[in-house]
Parts: structure tokens; sequence; C-alpha cells
């Protein structure tokens, strides 16, 4: 039986303020408390490890590609306004927000109660955020921050491509049309987004377009459809 995994590393942790890294924890915190329940009939476990490294396992595959981006448009959601020193870094944590890998494979042990996740799933997720991460360690320009990992070709091939689109989509949406597109993600309508943020229902409407969120929305059926 396979399960999906995500492993996900915060862009620029070290270039927020310690105050700005609590907020993020918190809210990172939440999301995953949030997750847990939604997704409790197919036993999704999700933990933040060190304040800046995120991962997840559930037995459903076919929902992984959506909790993955409500991840990354969550984090984008962040605007810190406290001025400091310039960080050239700083830039790709408000454009990317997250650098995440889903794999689909078997896992050995899901174990919430004990904090365990063992099995080839994790391990694929992990080593594509380690590699990723070593590699662009001493490098300023950050091309790639999503990455699809399985051991069928087939399924690699045709979701490597669209992960990638999907990537350079959601790095140009701003916080606020992060926020529409997460919350559309959750299943809200765009009345209730507008209800929900006091915002004209018709400024939400112009931000979801603005996103992408039609292109978005077809990966993300697509996928869960593929996953069946």
């Amino acid at each position: 039986m396979n399960y999906a995994t995500i492993s996900a590393d915060v862009i620029s942790y070290t270039s927020l303020l310690e105050d700005e890294k609590r907020l993020l924890e918190i809210g990172i915190k939440a999301l995953l408390t949030d997750l847990t329940k939604k997704y409790e009939e197919h036993a999704f476990y999700g933990r933040l490890v060190q304040g800046d490294y995120i991962e997840c396992a559930l037995k459903s595959p076919k929902h992984a590609l959506r909790i993955a981006l409500l991840l990354k448009t969550f984090v984008k959601t962040y605007h810190f306004n406290k001025k400091k020193e310039k960080d050239n870094r700083l830039k790709y944590f408000y454009d990317h927000g997250i650098r995440l890998a889903v794999a689909i494979a078997s896992l050995e042990k899901l174990d919430p109660e004990n904090g365990v996740i063992d099995g080839d799933a994790i391990y694929l997720s992990g080593r594509a955020i380690k590699n990723i991460s070593t590699s662009d360690k001493e490098k300023i320009v950050i091309k790639n921050t999503m990455f699809f990992c399985t051991s069928d070709k087939r399924l690699q091939a045709q979701f490597t491509t669209i992960f990638s689109l999907i990537d350079t989509i959601v790095s140009k949406c701003s916080a606020k049309q992060s926020e529409i597109v997460y919350y559309k993600l959750l299943g809200f309508s765009e009345r209730e987004i507008s209800e929900k943020l006091e915002k004209y229902q018709s400024t939400i409407s112009q931000h979801s377009t603005a996103a992408g969120w039609l292109s978005i929305e077809k990966a993300v059926t697509y996928f869960e459809n593929t996953m069946q």
C-alpha cells in the first residue's frame, strides 16, 4: 500500500527575526493541527521539527498535492513589516515560502502517538529536500521549490512537469493572493472568503484570477483523479 509524505523547509528562515520565527512556528503548528482534524479519516500526521522543517504523512496519496499547496500558500501569507537590514535572501521567503517534496511510496510505520514516520516515502521526500537544500546552500538564486518523488516512472514524468508549472504560478502570488488560494484550497467559496476577510467579493475574484487559481485548481483536481 502506498502512502504520501511531504517534507518541507522554510526558505531563508535564518533571515527572519526571532519574534517572526516564533509567529511563523505557531501558525504552522496550528495549521498542522487543523489538517489533522480535516484529514483524520486519511490518517494525516504532520509535525514541525526544529522550527523550519516540516514532515507530513497520510494514507491517501490523492490529497497530497492539495495539502502541500495549503502549507506553501499558508506560509506565503506571512509578510512581516518590521524594518531590518537589507537581506537578499529574505526576498526568497516572500516569493516561495517553503521548499517541499511530495513522495508516493510505501511506509513501514506511521505512528503519530510516538512520532514515528518510517519507510521509503519519507526517505524519498526527505532526501529530495536535503539534496536541494545542500546544493543551494551557497547559491542566491532559487529556481525550483516543488518536487515530486516516486518509483513509478510514468507518474514521475507526469507530475514532475506539473509540479514545476504550479511552482512557477504560486511563486508569483503576493501574500494577499496566496491567502485567497489558501482558502479556496480549503473549499471556501468567494462569497465565504469575502465575508471572512471582510473584503468585497469582486476583490476576492480579482485576486483569485491574478493568482492563477483556475490553473492551480485544474492541476490539483487532475492529481486527485489520477491518484484515486
